[in-house]
């Protein structure tokens, strides 16, 4: 799914399998997580093996990814990329950094956020534009989802390139829906629902532009979420 988000000069890769063969780790991996719980573990490994596919398509030998600060992706000199993991789907997306200055994906199962969790990502604006939470079952968009998703690939595309770390009210996002809304909203795994997203940053840097767009996609009861933004991004936009 994460790939119908990217252009053609993103290499991506995902898979839904929880875990992936023994060995499949490099020894700089398995040193990383050598403590850690099981689901830890499998998160970490089947990302990276996504990675690694990722790797392959852009023509690259696999080499271990390791991490740095608050878990960062560390990619081989002259790669961005990014990685996102959670039950039920795992992906990851690289490019070259002539290409892609940086790039962020999230993906979240399609479900309402944890009571108390919409508060604290979301600015009183954003809950007015998204409405109200709808329940588990009910057949609609769990929009409050899509927008902790898209403020997640809003972070891993800012913090690469800034190094400094950006807080959830400091990103205004607004969403539009680019798919035909009259048949079902693709929360059932019947059908997908998709669009576009502004995050208008509160906090600015001369790096990056001061608006991000991405792209949403929910199917098969996973909210997919992606931002890029080009080399050029002051030409495009005039500066």
């Amino acid at each position: 799914m994460i790939e119908l988000l990217l252009p053609a000069d993103v290499s991506s890769a995902a898979t839904r399998a929880e875990t992936v063969p023994d060995g499949a780790l490099f020894p700089e991996e398995e040193a990383l997580i050598a403590k850690s719980v099981a689901k830890r573990r499998n998160d970490f490994a089947t990302a990276r093996a996504c990675a690694r596919r990722a790797m392959a398509g852009l023509g690259l030998p696999p080499v271990a990814v390791l991490h740095g600060h608050r878990g960062r992706p560390l990619w081989p000199e002259g790669i961005v990329g990014t990685l996102t993991h959670c039950a039920g789907y795992r992906a990851a997306a690289l490019a070259r950094a002539t290409d892609v200055l940086s790039l962020g994906i999230d993906a979240e199962p399609h479900a309402p956020l944890p009571t108390g969790v919409r508060e604290l990502v979301s600015l009183p604006a954003e809950r007015r534009r998204i409405g109200p939470p709808v329940p588990e079952g009910a057949g609609e968009i769990h929009w409050d989802r899509i927008l902790f998703s898209a403020k997640e690939s809003v972070f891993k595309t800012w913090y690469p390139v800034t190094g400094v770390e950006l807080d959830f009210v400091q990103a205004d996002l607004t969403f539009h829906r680019t798919d035909a809304a009259g048949g079902s909203d693709g929360c059932d795994g019947s059908a997908a629902a998709e669009g576009t997203f502004a995050a208008r940053l509160l906090l600015t840097d001369p790096a990056l532009p001061t608006t991000l767009h991405g792209r949403w996609r929910v199917e098969d009861d996973i909210v997919a979420t992606a931002v890029l933004v080009r080399p050029d991004w002051r030409e495009s936009e005039g500066i």
